[in-house]
């Protein structure tokens, strides 16, 4: 006789913010109260949903129930500074170290190996500060096209009552609008 496999589902907190700073101040709000950044998480990009989809969709909040979105971790603000930073260093130090090694190992003197090493670390560095910029200005670009199609759908994963008035107050008292909890099927 076949059993009944009783279905599992995961519970969250799911709102809709219409500003960067408001969805900021929510999100450092939960991890300040015992929320993880792991239960944490954001819509992908446009064309990650749209390739999901096979269509576009129109409205964010059409969206914060579908089990099948793909979703994005928190990524915080400092972990993007840190990014931006990492690119400029490593650039400018891989570009230094390369030109006085080339120098060095040439026959070059001291005082050439110096200066080719500041010459190339900093055009490492002016690359790597490019670089970072764009990855500045992705991220802003990514929040902003959701701000336009509705707003920013944060996910909370919740793991009881309390977790759940608890995240509902949070999203509310930093104007999270369409707030609401919702039992999702787990993925085993």
């Amino acid at each position: 006789m076949p059993t009944l496999q009783k279905s599992r589902t995961v519970r969250e907190v799911v709102g809709v913010f219409h500003g960067a700073d408001e969805l900021q101040a929510a999100i450092d709000e939960l991890l300040q109260s015992g929320f993880h950044r792991a239960e944490l998480s954001l819509l992908a990009s446009e064309d990650t949903v749209d390739k999901k989809l096979g269509h576009h969709y129109r409205k964010v909040s059409s969206l914060a129930d579908d089990p099948i979105i793909p979703r994005a971790a928190y990524v915080s603000p400092e972990a993007i500074g840190g990014a931006e930073g990492g690119l400029i260093g490593v650039l400018m130090y891989v570009g230094a170290v390369a030109a006085a090694g080339a120098i060095v190992a040439s026959g070059g003197t001291l005082t050439a190996a110096i200066l080719g090493a500041a010459l190339t670390g900093g055009a490492g560095g002016l690359i790597g500060s490019l670089l970072a910029r764009w990855v500045g200005e992705e991220h802003g670009r990514h929040l902003q096209d959701q701000v336009d199609r509705g707003g920013l759908l944060l996910w909370v994963r919740t793991w009881d009552a309390r977790d759940e008035e608890r995240a509902m107050r949070i999203l509310k008292s930093h104007l999270g609008d369409e707030v609401h909890v919702h039992a999702l099927p787990a993925v085993i």
